[in-house]
């Protein structure tokens, strides 16, 4: 009885690693990929991080892209929208303090959940957010909301050199495309993505 019960400890010791992976947050499956707004959210909130691209003020306005990392919120709380600690040191964030237009892509194949699937195969989801790279106010209730679900996600930016004058940004979605099977994008509002209820979602997080 005392080795069943130990092998039943190592099986689910086993499962609750699975479920922690880099700080993400895990669901115990996939949404349904004709659920969009499910899909798309839940492609989101399991992410760290993904491009951010602006317009570049010192490539006479061409496309920038960099790897950032981000947070949608806390556990239990995603929100869909995401934030940004970034410095004025790199090129996104002195871009958007010019010119906020901008996109932010994520693709499902850091998670591992593709298979043997490509990056760019429809199979493994794809979602591009378009609008608005904004700033926000370091004294306001969202910035505090925003710094915890940051550092809760990433908790080496709670030490990173206070004289590179990080801030925080976040993404005012305007336009999403996503991809997760065949047929082409999924037809999804901003409306529908932001409204839709995590509550199907089990948050855990890496200690």
């Amino acid at each position: 009885m005392k080795n069943k019960g130990f092998c039943c400890f190592l099986v689910i010791l086993f499962l609750g690693f699975q479920d922690c992976v880099q700080g993400r947050l895990l669901a115990p499956s996939k949404p349904d990929r004709d659920d969009a707004a499910a899909y798309a959210r839940w492609l989101v909130s399991q992410n760290s991080w993904g491009i951010l691209n602006t317009i570049s003020i010192d490539l006479d306005g061409a496309p920038f892209g960099n790897v950032v990392s981000f947070s949608d919120g806390v556990p239990d709380k995603s929100t869909g929208i995401p934030y940004f600690y970034l410095t004025t040191l790199d090129p996104t964030a002195r871009n958007a303090l010019k010119d906020h237009r901008s996109s932010f892509a994520i693709s499902e194949y850091p998670l591992g959940t593709c298979g043997n699937a490509d990056p760019e195969s429809p199979v493994c989801a794809k979602i591009t957010l378009t609008g608005k790279l904004v700033l926000l106010d370091a004294n306001s209730k969202e910035a505090e909301f925003a710094q915890t679900a940051l550092f809760t996600k990433h908790p080496e930016m709670k030490d990173w050199p206070k004289d590179h004058n990080f801030q925080i940004f976040k993404m005012e979605i305007e336009d999403i495309f996503m991809i997760n099977w065949f047929g082409g994008p999924k037809p999804l509002t901003v409306d529908q993505y932001l409204k839709y209820k995590m509550t199907n979602l089990r948050a855990v997080f890496e200690k």
